[in-house]
């Protein structure tokens, strides 16, 4: 597999604070990273790096070959374009109706005919599960229901890079597996490379090929489930053992 996005020798402080000290993370194509690490300690601050909403003190990050930070705006918009992103809570716009919601990319970034969006919003609705319910609000549906649709939102440009946001936070813990076998069944599927934040350590082990620990601005530990599941490392001991998964 080649690399989609590299970290290298990243550092960024906010104040007196540092969040980040020359953090490497290299992210191949097609496999699904989980990062975990206690609240406030970089997951969010990795993921705007990566896609440009925060530059690094030092060190660079690179997507597809391009250095995000000197990116022109308009190089950056485009690039930006190849993620999809599930807010921790769907982020649906209250006033619109779900095919509305799921068709929001499709009317701002393409060219496409009433009846073509159409097509792509039935067929993302019913990927996810919520076929039939295009004119339903987002105050009609449970929770679950609200993040299948964010989810079919967030795949509606047929996204290459995926970014989930607690994606099971919120949720009981059989429409938070729902949400999982989504995430596998999507990876697999649309075959996109995907980046979660998570605190929920049965929804990591269930979807990452790797997890990623981020523990005083640096990476410790990057390894499989299993590998993760029963490390040598103390400090991922300790969190995994005591359960610390605050929400970042």
């Amino acid at each position: 597999m080649k690399p989609v996005i590299i970290m290298k020798d990243v550092s960024k402080s906010f104040g007196p604070k540092k969040v980040l000290d020359h953090m490497d993370l290299t992210i191949e194509a097609g496999e699904s990273i989980v990062i975990i690490g206690g609240s406030g300690i970089g997951k969010s601050v990795t993921i705007k790096h990566i896609i440009g909403l925060l530059k690094p003190d030092d060190g660079s990050v690179t997507v597809y070959g391009q250095e995000v930070a000197t990116l022109p705006d308009r190089e950056l918009y485009d690039l930006r374009k190849k993620f999809g992103m599930l807010f921790q809570g769907a982020a649906l716009f209250d006033s619109m109706t779900v095919a509305e919601n799921v068709s929001f990319y499709l009317d701002q970034h393409t060219n496409l005919k009433p009846d073509q969006k159409k097509s792509i919003v039935a067929e993302k609705l019913s990927m996810v599960g919520m076929s039939g319910r295009e004119n339903a609000k987002p105050a009609d549906l449970s929770g679950g229901m609200r993040k299948r649709v964010g989810l079919a939102r967030a795949i509606a440009g047929n996204p290459e890079i995926m970014l989930y946001d607690e994606p099971t936070t919120g949720l009981d813990p059989i429409m938070g597996d729902i949400i999982n076998n989504l995430i596998v069944k999507l990876n697999k599927e649309l075959k996109v490379t995907s980046i979660t934040i998570t605190h929920d350590m049965s929804s990591a082990f269930k979807i990452a090929d790797r997890i990623a620990m981020i523990h005083q601005g640096k990476i410790i530990q990057i390894d499989t489930p299993d590998q993760i599941r029963n490390s040598s490392n103390p400090i991922v001991r300790e969190f995994i053992s005591k359960g610390d998964y605050q929400i970042h």
